[in-house]
């Protein structure tokens, strides 16, 4: 049986999807959307992130194109946050994090921003008002802020006043760079997004990865030097943890085939690395990252001789590997991929869907209980309700477009 092609499965992911948007449904603050705990609450003290309210934006636009009443009512509410408190009128961009008296972090990430284009993107697809302009606006900061056209990547941070910058440099910033590059691609039909987001991945792949045995390295100085010890001593950072991310394997490897799609699709050329890497990618992610412990799971990162660094499982990591095992069956139509599909799907509906209190459960040990090492809550549905999509959908173009072009399998 081929989950893949099974129109039962559909199903189920769609109602999968639309228990996470409801899980959801109270994110809202007046300044944009919260981060949630446990059981769906917000965490007021923590104020309204950008990341997490862009997340919030862009999901609620797929739920609006998936006819889900309520769901366009979400995202206008997220534009006006980020067309108002969110916004720095003096030195542009988006701070990193507002409250109800102003901002709470000044500094305007990369990392952020690039959500903040995906967000408008999607919310363009869904003709939401105010997102075609944001998105506009957002492609302006990236460009003039964050991209180097002599790195063929952006830079990673800069303070409120865009005059100091960061000398460090990061992988996953422009990984979610390609994302939204991808979006606006698609979004605006223009092609230097795409460009960009092609430049981005080959950078990262062809040359870094290679380098490592596909052991991504992840942290780099101003000239782009790997920093392969960085956060020795905290290895287990949210954002920025020592070692190699297993979870970004996936990732790439999802998003090297959405470029190769992508590219196809407008009839180009279509480098041969971008299937090698998403494979090799693939295969690294499962030998070294799936259940090498002895239970089931992903661990969260490797050092770079492939050994278990920290061994906890977050939510996302399966949520990219069955994004990853679903491009890679829809591609090449091998059968391997829709058995890891089925397995992966089998752990998150034992030990990560909580049907107790709702969504996914974040992280857990590395022997399926409790933790908290990483992320407490579930701050937001992002990575989870695309998980419910990329079996649906194909390869390009992205989420919101090929929704709004009808080309979601039922």
């Amino acid at each position: 049986m081929t989950w893949l092609r099974s129109p039962a499965h559909a199903r189920w992911l769609e109602s999968e999807f639309d228990a996470l948007v409801g899980f959801a449904a109270d994110a809202a603050t007046p300044e944009g959307f919260g981060y949630l705990d446990s059981d769906g609450e917000v965490v007021a003290e923590r104020g309204s992130e950008l990341y997490v309210t862009c997340r919030m934006v862009h999901t609620f636009a797929l739920a609006a194109l998936l006819g889900r009443p309520g769901a366009a009512t979400q995202v206008d509410h997220g534009l006006r946050a980020l067309a108002g408190p969110f916004a720095d009128g003096d030195h542009g961009g988006w701070f990193a994090a507002i409250g109800p008296d102003g901002p709470l972090d000044d500094s305007k990430p990369a990392y952020a921003h690039a959500f903040v284009i995906l967000a408008a993107a999607s919310a363009t697809v869904a003709g939401r008002p105010g997102a075609s302009e944001l998105l506009a606006r957002a492609l302006t900061v990236s460009e003039q802020r964050f991209w180097r056209e002599e790195d063929r990547m952006v830079v990673e941070c800069w303070d409120r006043a865009f005059t100091e910058l960061e000398d460090y440099r990061g992988v996953n910033a422009n990984m979610h760079t390609v994302e939204a590059y991808l979006a606006a691609a698609d979004a605006t039909g223009h092609d230097v997004w795409l460009d960009r987001a092609l430049a981005i991945t080959t950078r990262v792949l062809d040359d870094f990865a290679r380098r490592t045995d596909w052991r991504i390295p992840e942290h780099f100085d101003a000239d782009w030097n790997p920093l392969l010890d960085y956060n020795a001593d905290t290895p287990a950072h949210p954002f920025r943890p020592a070692g190699a991310t297993i979870g970004h394997w996936f990732e790439w490897a999802r998003l090297a085939l959405d470029v190769r799609a992508a590219l196809e699709a407008r009839g180009r050329d279509c480098p041969d690395f971008l299937l090698e890497a998403a494979t090799a990618l693939f295969e690294a992610g499962v030998e070294q990252g799936w259940s090498v412990d002895g239970d089931d799971g992903f661990i969260y990162t490797v050092d770079f001789s492939g050994a278990p660094l920290v061994r906890e499982r977050m939510h996302w990591v399966v949520a990219e590997a069955l994004g990853a095992a679903a491009a890679l069956f829809r591609l090449t139509g091998d059968d391997r991929y829709d058995a890891w599909y089925q397995l992966w799907w089998e752990y998150t509906a034992v030990h990560l869907i909580d049907a107790e209190h709702g969504s996914w459960i974040h992280e857990l040990s590395p022997e399926n209980g409790p933790s908290a090492t990483v992320w407490d809550g579930k701050p937001d549905i992002y990575h989870a309700a695309q998980a419910t999509l990329f079996g649906r959908l194909p390869l390009a173009p992205v989420l919101a477009s090929a929704i709004e072009r009808g080309l979601l399998d039922t």
